[in-house]
């Protein structure tokens, strides 16, 4: 039995928390054991904040072995896997330690707050020999699945266009520092670039134009076109600044060559070009339920994961230093990393 500690309980804890519930219902062979938190007397008894619902407001942790700092869970704890639901800044060094005590790690996305940190984490689990997954939950996500099934097998053709776009309220707390969080730009619009990436490779270079609202915080609203060999032509938007009850909202356009797909208001429509259009049928089942099971599988079976590999995170995350790089000189074209 995969023994499992939660490192962070916060709106991504929660939900990570939920979902091991549910699979140790369902019959996988885990145990969720320990839940640690710096403020975890406060947090266990109040909500947490997050642009999708959890499970439930306030937790009852009575059955769990709860933990104020890292160290004392680690002492008293013998942890086959950690799940790593921290602030972006603290990513690499908690991942990386987990890894050297020979702890299996699920880290919650973006990978870390730079690429040379990303890197320094996936060098150290091919060192180490323990399994680094990254949360990047939209390549578990149905409608992003469905679009990633279709590219690859070339049912509808190539991608012709595409455009991406996500937006929320503001967040609170600790993703409003900048040096924290990355603000939107990093922790937010890197689900649509990391799906991007996955789709479709990295591109060339990339334009963008981002802007700073709430001060502070880094870029809040931005939007980037991506360049590829082949001239097809790739938009992603993100802006965490709407104002009022609008709620959390993603989605996508795509036109391939013989179809265009749209995924909004949580449904997938196809129009095919020789075809009714039709509403796709996908599981119910979330991201971070999919990738969570996907995580424990692998582990569980002492096979290596090929989603969500810290390479791919690390190289999704070149693409938004490219992007801030752009953004810093007015939208001028900037070359992307090759490393991966």
């Amino acid at each position: 039995m995969l023994k499992i500690g939660i490192l962070g309980f916060g709106f991504m804890g929660r939900m990570h928390f939920d979902n091991y519930v549910r699979l140790a219902e369902e019959g996988a062979d885990i145990e969720l054991v320990a839940i640690c938190d710096l403020r975890i007397d406060e947090l266990k008894n109040s909500k947490a904040n997050g642009n999708m619902a959890t499970e439930r407001d306030v937790y009852n942790l009575d059955p769990y072995h709860l933990y104020d700092h890292v160290d004392k869970m680690l002492e008293h704890e013998e942890l086959d896997i950690v799940d790593v639901c921290l602030p972006t800044y603290l990513h690499a060094d908690m991942s990386c330690m987990l890894l050297e005590r020979g702890i299996h790690v699920m880290c919650e996305k973006p990978v870390a707050g730079s690429s040379e940190e990303a890197w320094r984490m996936a060098q150290t689990a091919k060192r180490t020999g323990k399994t680094l997954m990254i949360g990047q939950c939209l390549r578990f996500w149905p409608a992003y699945e469905y679009l990633k099934e279709c590219v690859e097998d070339g049912r509808y053709g190539s991608i012709v266009t595409g455009e991406f776009f996500r937006g929320s309220e503001p967040p609170q707390g600790w993703f409003l520092e900048g040096d924290k969080s990355g603000g939107c730009i990093t922790d937010m619009h890197v689900h649509d670039v990391d799906m991007i990436h996955w789709l479709m490779g990295k591109p060339e270079r990339v334009s963008t134009f981002a802007k700073t609202v709430i001060e502070g915080s880094l870029y809040d609203t931005v939007s980037t076109h991506y360049s590829y060999p082949d001239g097809k032509i790739i938009n992603a938007h993100a802006d965490w600044t709407l104002h009022g009850e609008h709620g959390f909202y993603m989605g996508y356009r795509v036109n391939m060559e013989q179809a265009t797909l749209v995924f909004e208001n949580g449904e997938l429509k196809v129009y095919p070009e020789d075809a009714p259009g039709f509403t796709a049928e996908l599981s119910q089942d979330s991201g971070y339920y999919r990738e969570l099971r996907y995580f424990i599988e692998h582990v569980a079976k002492g096979q290596p994961v090929s989603v969500c590999t810290p390479e791919s995170a690390a190289g999704s995350l070149e693409i938004i230093e490219a992007e801030i790089r752009s953004a810093r000189a007015n939208g001028a074209l900037e070359m992307v990393s090759t490393k991966a």
